[in-house]
């Protein structure tokens, strides 16, 4: 039996300011101790040596699935990876007794859900940390990652203006809370039907006090800002993608919008990333793009998350 709580990474969120700023700082240290060594060597302290990563996939994965397994191999640990096709939740066993079999087996849980609210019956009934690593509602991961790669740039989070373009989902969602955290101003342009969860939204601004400011027109959202942030139009599980298509086609991300933003303004996006329809190719492949860093730190971040869960 457990003797603490486990700490859960679930949402920005639910976690205090000054844990998410240590996240970070460890995500720093971490990554500047890996010079000189291989990718798949252990970090010089291997601070999770002993312990196992659960990796559990409702969704398909690129960084997700590479990031987490050979974060945990470089933290010294390892890790077990299955899709819910590969165990009987696919046959209909219950989250939650998933949950307290898997307790008995490994250190930690990831899990990448189709919804929220299984990863909130995973983490209720878990007796070892669960890390969110990508639900319907949020991506705290990302964001963690998305913020490293700006600081790598030398960019202070609470100077600066992040414009969010395109499709309000989770991705976006997730800077809304983290505005509220780091201190930063964001601006969201969404269509009409394309909005940030208003319940979530009005969280973020009221009871969490952050900087958000919504509105329709792409260039008002980007002019002047520090960071421009795409995601795709388009996103696994989604029916309309034509409909989808068409509404978001005037979000794109192009020179002209990149030119409102400041002359040093970056450009992130979490990736996959398809040319010609969120983002043109002249600016994912662009100077301003610090996407591939982005995809790197995932890495790094999530790192710093697991030792943080497992209080290594």
């Amino acid at each position: 039996m457990p003797t603490k709580t486990p700490k859960h990474f679930l949402s920005l969120a639910d976690i205090p300011a000054s844990e998410l700023r240590a996240i970070l700082d460890e995500a720093h240290k971490r990554k500047a101790a890996r010079k000189g060594l291989t990718k798949g060597a252990a970090d010089k302290d291997a601070p999770c040596a002993g312990h196992t990563l659960a990796l559990i996939f409702e969704k398909s994965s690129t960084r997700t699935r590479f990031s987490f397994d050979m974060g945990m191999r470089q933290l010294g640990g390892s890790s077990i990876t299955a899709t819910s096709n590969d165990m009987q939740l696919g046959r209909g066993e219950t989250i939650e007794d998933t949950a307290k079999v898997l307790s008995r087996f490994v250190d930690g849980i990831m899990l990448r859900a189709n919804s929220h609210d299984t990863l909130l019956a995973l983490a209720r009934n878990s007796d070892v940390p669960v890390i969110n690593g990508l639900t319907d509602l949020n991506h705290p991961c990302q964001i963690m990652a998305d913020l490293q790669t700006l600081e790598e740039r030398g960019r202070t989070l609470s100077d600066l203006t992040l414009a969010w373009v395109g499709d309000g989902n989770n991705v976006a969602l997730s800077f809304a809370y983290a505005a509220a955290k780091f201190g930063f101003k964001l601006r969201v342009a969404t269509p009409r039907g394309y909005n940030i969860n208003g319940q979530e939204l009005a969280r973020a601004q009221g009871q969490m006090g952050a900087n958000i400011v919504t509105a329709d027109d792409a260039f008002a959202a980007a002019r002047g800002a520090d960071v421009v942030i795409a995601d795709t139009f388009v996103s696994m599980g989604d029916k309309d993608g034509a409909k989808r298509l068409a509404d978001l086609a005037p979000y794109e991300v192009t020179d002209k919008l990149m030119s409102a933003a400041n002359d040093d303004a970056l450009f992130l996006h979490c990736l996959p990333a398809h040319r010609g329809e969120e983002v043109a190719a002249s600016v994912i492949d662009g100077p301003q793009s610090a996407v591939f860093d982005e995809a790197e730190n995932r890495l790094h971040a999530q790192k710093a998350v697991i030792k943080w869960c497992f209080d290594s």
